[in-house]
């Protein structure tokens, strides 16, 4: 097994690379004690049951550049083959500003080849491989060095078994005719602004029943403050404040560091320094901000007239669809999507492409009333009417 430390052995491989129809990745890194994942190893795989499988370490290689394996990513002859490839593609994405392209993941396609929704790596190794996974190492701290043999073995494993994965779940896309339904699902992991974090809309992540303008405006600063010393500082979110706490500073908005020191859920470090007078700050921008530039909860959303029956028609047509074609229901359209169409919105993207034809057009004829569903034992059946 060969383990890549050097700006020049990666580019060899990489050349190499760029010759085949495919290359499998996976990468591990830690993210506990991080805002931004710390990248600790690269695995890669070329085609073959004999094709070269690589570990690139940049732990222990710390003055090699990456380039050569950006440039890759850049080389559209070849397909980049990854497993579940959001948290992957946010690394090289943060640190090289670069997305793999083609991209093929295997979780979205395993999505539409009846293996259910964000099925694991393990499930399609065990069912598409045959083979079995040594999970000894799953817990592995990969930014500790020397790595052992074994965790070596299992690191490789990511890719090595991905080549039979990829190989098998794209012939059946193929044979099915469902490249497109897989594409959209690809085009937002390649996305920027999938994993851009905007601190003024790190708001919107937080679940509150409270619908009160100034509490809103003061969670708001606060998120707002969370996100970007956390950001800046390199530390988790929770480590800044928990959502609880954050919740509760809005609720009772301190004026001064003695009220501060009385929430019961604030972390000690967020009751001093830094952390409470930026706490403090947000609390002091968020009740002194104007009614008009309060945020307001998704109006859009309040102002559904969602038809709770006819919601409930349409999530057992899309369970019966989407297990008639072997197709994870989220792939189709998601619960809010559903209460959209009982409402009436009819812009979704839902009702257009590859989803129209699979569940969209009966969709717009149950809630036409031109058909009905019956219930023969577990069978869900669409009647005409």
């Amino acid at each position: 097994m060969q383990t890549i430390t050097t700006t020049e052995a990666l580019a060899t491989f990489c050349e190499a690379a760029k010759a085949e129809p495919y290359v499998t990745i996976d990468t591990e890194f830690l993210r506990e004690r991080t805002y931004w994942s710390k990248l600790c190893l690269i695995q890669m795989a070329l085609p073959g049951k004999t094709g070269a499988a690589v570990l690139v370490d940049p732990v222990e290689g710390a003055d090699m550049s990456l380039e050569p394996l950006y440039d890759l990513f850049r080389h559209e002859a070849t397909v980049k083959v990854f497993h579940a490839a959001r948290q992957d593609l946010e690394i090289f994405f943060v640190e090289g500003g670069v997305f793999p392209v083609p991209l093929f993941d295997t979780q979205v396609a395993a999505m539409v080849c009846g293996f259910g929704e964000q099925v694991g790596y393990e499930t399609l190794v065990k069912k598409i491989a045959r083979e079995q996974l040594d999970k000894t190492s799953r817990f592995t701290d990969w930014s500790r060095r020397p790595l052992s043999d074994a965790q070596k073995d299992y690191a490789l494993a990511d890719v090595t078994h991905l080549r039979v994965i990829y190989e098998w779940l794209s012939a059946q896309i193929a044979k099915n005719g469902r490249q497109k339904w897989v594409e959209e699902e690809l085009a937002i992991l390649t996305d920027p602004e999938t994993y851009t974090v905007r601190p003024d809309e790190a708001w919107l992540r937080i679940k509150t029943r409270t619908t009160s303008g100034k509490f809103l405006a003061v969670v708001k600063e606060l998120a707002r403050f969370r996100e970007e010393f956390a950001q800046k500082n390199n530390v988790p979110r929770s480590r800044v404040m928990k959502d609880d706490a954050l919740l509760e500073i809005a609720s009772t908005r301190p004026a001064n560091a003695e009220e501060l020191g009385r929430s019961r859920l604030l972390l000690r470090e967020g009751r001093r320094g830094d952390i409470a007078e930026g706490i403090l700050a947000a609390v002091k921008a968020g009740v002194e901000m104007r009614p008009e530039d309060m945020p307001k909860p998704d109006a859009a959303r309040e102002q559904l007239q969602v038809n709770p029956a006819l919601a409930d028609l349409l999530r057992v047509l899309l369970k019966a669809k989407s297990e008639s074609l072997g197709v994870a229901a989220r792939l189709i359209a998601s619960a809010a999507d559903l209460d959209a169409i009982a409402a009436g919105e009819r812009d979704l993207p839902t009702l257009h492409g590859w989803r129209l034809e699979a569940f969209g057009a009966d969709a717009l004829r149950l809630c036409r009333g031109e058909i009905a569903l019956s219930a023969k034992g577990s069978e869900v059946r669409v009647v005409k009417l």
